[in-house]
C-alpha cells in the first residue's frame, strides 16, 4: 500500500456519524449489516459524463479506519457524547474495517445514479466512512473529468496540471494532481505528486527569476548554462517576441519557451516563426495563463502552434462545476438473518433500494452505447458489469492497479465514448436505463413506507 497522501484520522468525519453510531451501539443495532451505495445524483450542465477516481484513497482509508486514544478521549469530554455509556468508547477504540467494498475501477465512464462504490458491513463502519468517501471520491472524480475535457479538447496536444497554489489547499493540490494525471494529462508541476505518486513533473521559470537581474538576457543564460536542453524559459516578463529573440541570440541549448500572457494565437505564431528561421524546430512552444477546455478548443482550432499547455485553476478546481452532487444512500439493511430494502420519496431525491450494478453495452463498433442500472444479482446478456469486488472482510481482494495503468484506462473509455456524449457544450445525454427487477423493487419499498396520495377532495 503506498503512502497515505492525506490524513486518516478516525475523527475525520462528521459528527453526526459518530452521534449516530452511538446511538446504534446503544440500540444494539452496531452488528447489523448494511449495504451503502456512493453515486452522484445529477452531472452538472457543464458535463456530459464522469470519470471515476479516488477509489485508491477511499481503500487506503478504510483499510487504515481506527480511533487513537486522543481521538476517543476527545470524545468522551465532547458535550454531544455526555449521556453515552463507557462502553460505546471501548467499541470505538477496537472498531476496524472488516466489510466489503464493490466499486468501479478509476478511469471509468460514469453517469448520474450509478454508483461509484458499494460498502457493505457493520452499520457502524459503513455510516462512519461516509464523509470521508464522499468527499474523495466526488472531488477526484471532479477534477478527473475536468481534466478528460481539457485534454480532449486539446485535440493531441499535451496538458500540465499547474494548479497547486491555486487549490484549496495544499493537500487538494496533490489529490488534483493525481486526478489530472488519471484524467489523460501529461503530468504536474507538483513536485510532491512525483515523489509520492510517481506521475511526471514539468517546470519552466517564473517572472520572479527573471527581474531578479538587472536584464532579461543575462537571466535565460544563466538559467539555459544549467539546465541546458531541459531548460524551458519564460519570455513574457516584458516583451514576448523581444524575449524570444533574445533567448536565440545567446546560442546556448534550451528545450522550449513559455507564454503566460497576450494573445496567444497571434503571439505563438509569431514565436514558432522566430523559432523556426533559427533553426530551432525542435523548440517547444509551452502555454499558460487562465486557460480551459473552451480557450485550448478554440485556440487548436485556429491551429495555434503551441506543443504544450499547462493549466492550473480552472483545472483543480474544476471552476465551471466545482462540486459534484454525491450521494451515500443506505439501500438494505440485514438484521437477524432477514434483509430489509430501503429506499429514499423525497420529491427530486429518490433514491433506489438494493444492492445494485451498473451493466454497459457496446455496439458492433465497439462504442458504448447504454448502460442498465439493475440488480446486483441480475446478469445481461452482452452487457460488461462495471462494479468489481475491491476489498472482502477488510482486506483486499487483489492490488489495485499503478497510476500508468488508470490514465492507459482513461484513454481507453474516452475512446470509447461517442462524439455525441463527449462534444464540450450541447452533448447529447448518454442513455442510462433502470432494470424492470430494479423498478418493481422500488415500488414494493414505495407501497410498504410511501403515504399513498389523498383522493379528490381528502384532506392531506
Amino acid at each position: 500500500m503506498p503512502v497515505p497522501i492525506v490524513p486518516h484520522a478516525g475523527l475525520l468525519t462528521d459528527l453526526y456519524e459518530l452521534t449516530m453510531s452511538a446511538a446504534y451501539w446503544k440500540t444494539g443495532k452496531s452488528d447489523e449489516v448494511a449495504t451503502f451505495e456512493l453515486s452522484v445524483r445529477s452531472i452538472p450542465a457543464q458535463r456530459s459524463f464522469l470519470l471515476a477516481a479516488g477509489l485508491e484513497q477511499a481503500v487506503e482509508y478504510l483499510q487504515q479506519l481506527r480511533f487513537s486514544g486522543e481521538e476517543i478521549d476527545f470524545l468522551r469530554k465532547h458535550s454531544s457524547f455526555e449521556s453515552v455509556p463507557t462502553g460505546f468508547f471501548d467499541f470505538l477504540g477496537k472498531l476496524r474495517f472488516t466489510g466489503s467494498v464493490w466499486a468501479v475501477p478509476e478511469g471509468s465512464l460514469m453517469f448520474a445514479e450509478e454508483p461509484l462504490l458499494r460498502i457493505t458491513a457493520p452499520i457502524v463502519q459503513a455510516q462512519i466512512a461516509e464523509t470521508y468517501l464522499m468527499a474523495m471520491l466526488t472531488y477526484q472524480t471532479s477534477v478527473a473529468t475536468k481534466a478528460a475535457r481539457v485534454v480532449e479538447a486539446a485535440g493531441g496536444r499535451g496538458i500540465v496540471e499547474f494548479g497547486t497554489r491555486r487549490a484549496h489547499g495544499p493537500v487538494a493540490g496533490l489529490l488534483a494532481a493525481r486526478a489530472s494525471y488519471v484524467g489523460g494529462c501529461l503530468g504536474t508541476s507538483n513536485t510532491l505528486a512525483g515523489f509520492e505518486l510517481g506521475i511526471p513533473t514539468y517546470g519552466t521559470t517564473a517572472h520572479s527569476w527573471t527581474m531578479s537581474f538587472e536584464d532579461e538576457e543575462e537571466s535565460f543564460r544563466r538559467f539555459a548554462e544549467l539546465f541546458g536542453s531541459k531548460a524551458v524559459l519564460l519570455v513574457d516578463t516584458y516583451d514576448s517576441i523581444e524575449g524570444v529573440k533574445k533567448a536565440l541570440q545567446l546560442g546556448l541549448p534550451f528545450r522550449g519557451v513559455r507564454l503566460d500572457s497576450g494573445n496567444f494565437l497571434e503571439i505563438s505564431r509569431q514565436v514558432r516563426k522566430l523559432l523556426n528561421d533559427a533553426g530551432r524546430t525542435d523548440a517547444l512552444i509551452l502555454a499558460s495563463g487562465d486557460l480551459n477546455e473552451y480557450v485550448i478548443r478554440t485556440l487548436a482550432g485556429q491551429a495555434a502552434p503551441i506543443d504544450l499547455f499547462g493549466v492550473g485553476t480552472d483545472l483543480v478546481t474544476s471552476r465551471d462545476a466545482p462540486a459534484l452532487s454525491g450521494i451515500y444512500k443506505i439501500v438494505e439493511i440485514e438484521s437477524h438473518g432477514k434483509v430489509r430494502y430501503t429506499a429514499k420519496f423525497s420529491e427530486s431525491k429518490v433514491s433506489y433500494p438494493g444492492k445494485k450494478q451498473v451493466f454497459r453495452y457496446s455496439g458492433a463498433d465497439g462504442f458504448y452505447s447504454h448502460d442498465v442500472l439493475g440488480l446486483a444479482d441480475e446478469s445481461f446478456a452482452g452487457a460488461e458489469p462495471l462494479l468489481e469486488p475491491v476489498i472482502e472482510d477488510g482486506n483486499l481482494v487483489r492490488p489495485l492497479p499503478a497510476l500508468a495503468e488508470i490514465r492507459e484506462r482513461t484513454m481507453a473509455s474516452m475512446a470509447r465514448l461517442p462524439e455525441a456524449f463527449r462534444r464540450l457544450q450541447d452533448s447529447d445525454a448518454y442513455p442510462v436505463n433502470k432494470s424492470l427487477a430494479l423498478e418493481r423493487l422500488l415500488e414494493s419499498v414505495r407501497v410498504r413506507y410511501a403515504p399513498l396520495p389523498a383522493a379528490a377532495g381528502e384532506p392531506r
